[in-house]
């Protein structure tokens, strides 16, 4: 369907443009006829109007021109222009007559053959100028449908690396658990029982948070303790966690998984390389409109960093550029025996989501 078709207002915009044009012809057929502008208007004006719904046949015969040569294109732009000339004058003639037995401009048989072969040739250049503006229009919507289809492509590309990405945290940890339950196997099979059940409900919470967009920070936090429980089947005393969550910052929403990997880095590779072990220390706070998470773990200062080390950072770092490259952004830094990732999102709500979601 052509695109005015679908739109009433459009249409109503476009047909009084012709009747402007028709009111254009329509004085100079009452300066050369020195007749009333009333009755030329009466007859011209109308005549335009169905000239204009002649030329949105235009958009059929652009939309069929693909890639023509130049040659073709005049061709095709020549004989639709004759063809639509011609049904304007098919048309227009026993309205002339009508007019005329009507009393509202008198014409004779020549007056109107000579109009009829006036309207023929205004209407070939009037059907090439609506030629033109079709395959402009042609050419916009072709540019705007290729720009969506690159969008959603990307957009698709985007989930699937997201998704990609996601999936690496379950065989990630699942590993480090696997050893885990395997080293007390043998030394509290009691515990490794209890590894395992906790390790269930672990994985069966990640699967439904991991499906989401986002959730709030305090699910995530959740999702963070059952991992500590896990844990602490392991470590017992040598695992200790501190958290400082400012008022409100739990309501803020953040991409699901991502203080997961950050906190089994620390466990990984802080406390469990330490006889003591240690404490992992996890704020939140929103200032300046942004929320801050961090994640910090205790270190000997003479530890070398181990191949691999890298992977949960590596993770949560790309995540990050996929879903807010301009505004989210993860720092880390050592010093005085700590080490601390610094994770900065903009603020989102979960009633805020909400609202939107209800807007659209």
């Amino acid at each position: 369907m052509h695109p005015l078709l679908r739109d009433p207002r459009r249409l109503a915009i476009y047909l009084a443009t012709w009747a402007v044009v028709g009111t254009l012809f329509a004085s100079m057929v009452a300066v050369t006829r020195n007749a009333p502008l009333s009755s030329a208007a009466l007859v011209v004006i109308p005549l335009m109007l169905v000239d204009g719904l002649i030329c949105l046949s235009a958009w059929w015969v652009v939309r069929g021109v693909g890639q023509s040569s130049m040659l073709e294109l005049t061709n095709r732009t020549m004989t639709s222009a004759l063809q639509a000339s011609a049904v304007w004058v098919g048309l227009s003639t026993p309205w002339m007559v009508l007019m005329s037995n009507l009393g509202v401009m008198r014409l004779g048989t020549g007056e109107v053959l000579l109009g009829a072969a006036a309207l023929f040739i205004v209407g070939i250049p009037l059907y090439g100028v609506s030629m033109g503006i079709h395959y402009l229009v042609r050419v916009a919507e072709s540019a705007r449908e290729a720009e969506r289809r690159v969008l959603e492509s990307q957009v698709a590309t985007r989930e699937a690396q997201l998704r990609a990405l996601r999936a690496q945290l379950n065989p990630h940890f699942l590993f480090n658990s696997l050893n885990s339950i395997n080293a007390l196997v043998g030394t509290d099979p009691e515990g490794a029982r209890r590894m395992c059940e906790s390790l269930g409900d672990f994985l069966r919470r990640t699967l439904a948070l991991g499906a989401r967009e986002s959730v709030t920070l305090e699910e995530e936090l959740s999702l963070v303790d059952r991992y500590f429980a896990i844990e602490k089947v392991r470590f017992g005393e040598r695992l200790g966690v501190e958290r400082t969550i400012e008022q409100g910052a739990e309501h803020c929403l953040v991409p699901p998984l991502l203080l997961q990997p950050l906190v089994e880095n620390a466990v990984k590779h802080g406390i469990a390389e330490r006889i003591e072990g240690g404490t992992i220390k996890i704020g939140a706070a929103v200032k300046e409109g942004a929320l801050r998470l961090s994640v910090e773990n205790e270190v000997d200062e003479d530890t070398v960093a181990k191949p691999g080390q890298g992977v949960g950072l590596e993770n949560v770092r790309r995540r990050l550029d996929m879903v807010s490259a301009r505004d989210a952004r993860l720092d880390t830094a050592r010093e005085n025996g700590a080490f601390r990732v610094t994770l900065t999102l903009p603020v989102r709500s979960a009633p805020e989501a909400e609202t939107e979601v209800a807007s659209g």
